[in-house]
Formats: C-alpha cells, sequence, structure tokens
C-alpha cells in the first residue's frame, strides 16, 4: 500500500508498420542469431532444455509466411526491435513465436479486411490515418527527449531549488481504519465509526507510551497487512511519496517521538520517525538527471507543439 482491455492485437498495433515490407536491399551485417521453431517440450521426468536459437538463419530468409506476404528474419527483428523500444521485449524462442503467432492473426484478419475493401472506408481510414500519426507523434517525442541533456550548472540550480524534494524519512506506523477507509475492511474485523477508530488509536497511544513495545503492538493492532509483519515499518521513503497528512508529520515530528493520531483517507496513524536524511548533490545526482531531464522532455515538446499553432474555428467548436 501507498500512503504512498483490449485485444491482444493491440500489443502489435504500433509496430504493425514495420511488418510485411520488401526485404531490405542490403541486409544488417554482423546480424544477431534468430530462433528458428520453438523447441518440443521435455518428455515427463526430462529436464526441460534451456532456451536458445536452435537454427541461425540468413537475414533475407523467409521466416514468416501468411497467405501471400511473406517476413525475412531481418524485418522480423526489426519488429521485435520495435517492440522492444516499446517497453514490450520478446528475447526467448518462445516469446519470439508467441509475437510471431499474433502477428499472423492479425495480419490475416488484415487481409480480410482488405479483401472486403475496408481499407477504402472512410471511417475506416480516418482511424488508419489517426494511428499512424499516433506513431509519429510518439517517436518525434520519443527522439526529442533522448536528446536533451541537462550539464552540472542546471543540475545544481536544481537541487538548490528543490532540496526538500531530496529529502528522506525512516518511519514506522500503526494504522486504524474507519469505515469508509481506502484500506479493505479484514474478515470478520468490526467496522469502527472514525470517532471508535480515534478512541482506539489513543487507547494504543497510551499503551505504547506506558511501555508496551510498538514493533508487537504494530504486529497485533494494525489495519496495514503489508506493514503488520514487520512491525508497522514504512521503510525509507522520499518527502512527497506518502499522502499529504502523513508526510506533513513524517517530516516534522521529531525523531523518536510518538505522534498523535494522525487522520487521512486511509484511517488514523500512530507515527513513529527513525531517521530523516537529507541527500547530498552527488547522491541525488543521478534523481536529479531524472527528474531533469524528464521536464526538458517535456518542455522541448511543448516548444514542438507550438511551432505549428493550431485555430479552432469558434462558429463550429464555439468559444473556449
Amino acid at each position: 500500500m501507498k500512503f504512498s482491455t483490449g485485444s491482444k492485437y493491440v500489443t502489435l498495433t504500433l509496430a504493425a508498420a514495420l511488418a510485411f515490407a520488401q526485404p531490405p536491399a542490403q541486409p544488417p551485417a554482423q546480424p544477431k542469431p534468430a530462433p528458428a521453431l520453438q523447441p518440443p517440450s521435455p518428455a515427463p521426468g526430462q529436464p526441460k532444455p534451456p532456451e536458445g536459437p536452435l537454427v541461425i538463419v540468413a537475414p533475407d530468409t523467409v521466416v514468416l509466411t501468411v497467405g501471400n506476404e511473406k517476413m525475412t528474419r531481418a524485418q522480423f527483428e526489426e519488429l521485435l526491435a520495435a517492440l522492444a523500444g516499446s517497453g514490450r521485449p520478446a528475447n526467448t524462442p518462445t516469446q519470439k513465436r508467441q509475437v510471431a503467432e499474433q502477428l499472423a492473426e492479425l495480419h490475416s484478419m488484415a487481409q480480410e479486411a482488405r479483401k472486403r475493401k475496408l481499407d477504402q472506408d472512410g471511417q475506416v481510414k480516418q482511424m488508419m490515418m489517426i494511428q499512424s500519426e499516433n506513431v509519429l507523434a510518439a517517436a518525434v517525442a520519443k527522439q526529442v527527449a533522448a536528446e536533451v541533456k541537462p550539464d552540472e550548472a542546471a543540475m545544481h540550480a536544481y537541487y538548490d531549488q528543490n532540496k526538500s524534494k531530496f529529502e528522506t524519512a525512516k518511519a514506522s506506523h500503526i494504522l486504524i481504519r474507519f469505515k469508509g477507509s481506502r484500506v479493505p475492511l479484514k474478515a470478520g474485523q468490526k467496522e469502527l465509526t472514525e470517532e471508535e477508530a480515534l478512541a482506539k488509536a489513543q487507547a494504543i497511544r497510551k499503551k505504547i507510551l506506558d511501555g508496551g513495545d510498538f514493533a508487537a503492538i504494530a504486529k497485533e493492532e494494525t489495519d496495514d497487512t503489508g506493514t503488520a509483519a514487520s512491525g508497522g515499518s514504512l521503510g525509507t521513503f522520499n518527502r512527497g511519496q506518502m499522502v499529504p497528512e502523513f508526510d506533513s508529520v513524517a517530516f516534522s515530528l521529531p525523531i523518536g517521538q510518538l505522534s498523535e493520531p494522525v487522520k487521512s483517507a486511509f484511517g488514523y496513524h500512530l507515527i513513529k520517525v527513525e531517521e530523516r536524511k537529507a541527500k547530498t548533490f552527488e547522491e541525488a545526482h543521478t534523481e536529479i538527471e531524472t527528474q531533469l531531464k524528464s521536464q526538458m522532455g517535456r518542455d522541448a515538446v511543448e516548444r514542438l507543439k507550438k511551432q505549428s499553432p493550431a485555430t479552432l474555428d469558434e462558429s463550429y467548436f464555439g468559444k473556449q
């Protein structure tokens, strides 16, 4: 807990434009081995063989045929590279076979659509145009984001202006939920009103202040099932990672002191902070670079958008 659909064809939508083109005139130098068919399953009781390429084939070898359309190994690996670039890698023979099977189904349906001349339908053409524009827009946004790189001066300035973002706290808590909480009610648990939950939290707090062991009581009483086994420990977290009510107390409560009950959408928290630290610039360097690069990338994309401003007809769309 942090206090802190579609068909299988969708996986291939963005990369489908690469498929079933003419074989490349000059295949890539030093091509990587491509797997052939998936190896047979081992006999019962036999160990499963490690996955790896079965046969090394030439780049211009046709590895997939759907109807009268063919795809070479080089084209298929270009498709795999596109999928990997969009966060859907297929590295093993089994995964590659799944991609090929899904691609074959996709293209068999597309072939039938063309036979029925659906690619000439006005609405279908519009959706094809939108898909194409979407792929191009995503590609240029990715390229622009990859081109930006913050220098050290910008990173130091960002650190100085945002030092609070690089503060961390290590804390534990005991959570008492009440009716309407975002935390599910445990099986057989009584539903408490806010008043009853507050009273229970105050009673637990008194028990701890009178010498009770925080971790042992947390294991028994907390409604946060994710931290119960660890005695309520939340580990180390950054400022802003938790919900605001929790965050405010975690970064202001004296170290080792037990908080009053703190209300959030999850319930009432009893918070105990074990330590707080502020990352140095060197410790936060990678984090700063990531955050600043992301912001610079968004700014660069916004500048691109302004190069081709849109004008809407207010007589049709109405005034903004």
